[in-house]
């Protein structure tokens, strides 16, 4: 089973910007649909964005295209989340995800739905003031 642990979360101003990182072990890296949701208080856990971890697809929610990236360093065994621009309503917890398969092509990726990714971090907090 793939363990993945964030960090990079933290305080930062409206406008600003922070790079969250997700580091993959415990398994095979590659080939995987790995994907950065926030869950905000009082709010349901939305995605972000996703990348497969195989050739570097990436996808992304409508709210972060064009401020967010998703990356990765496939020696790291890292996926990261470069956010910026970021507004006061970013503020949540992010968390990285898998569902757990091992695939040959990423093109299913974005169509997999959240309730299909089961393997969890713990979480990393951001909080974006006004």
């Amino acid at each position: 089973q793939l363990q993945l642990a964030e960090s990079g979360g933290g305080s930062v101003q409206a406008g600003g910007s922070l790079r969250l990182s997700c580091l993959a072990s415990g398994d095979t890296y590659r080939g995987r649909c790995i994907a950065w949701f926030r869950q905000a208080p009082g709010k349901g856990r939305e995605r972000v964005a996703g990348i497969y971890t195989g050739a570097g697809g990436s996808h992304y929610a409508d709210f972060a295209r064009g401020r967010f990236t998703i990356s990765q360093d496939n020696l790291k065994n890292t996926v990261y989340l470069l956010m910026t621009s970021l507004k006061p309503e970013g503020t949540a917890r992010y968390y990285c995800a898998t569902d757990g398969g091992i695939r040959v092509n990423g093109g299913d990726c974005p169509r997999r739905p959240n309730s299909q990714y089961n393997d969890w971090g713990q979480g990393t907090e951001v909080i974006v003031s006004s």
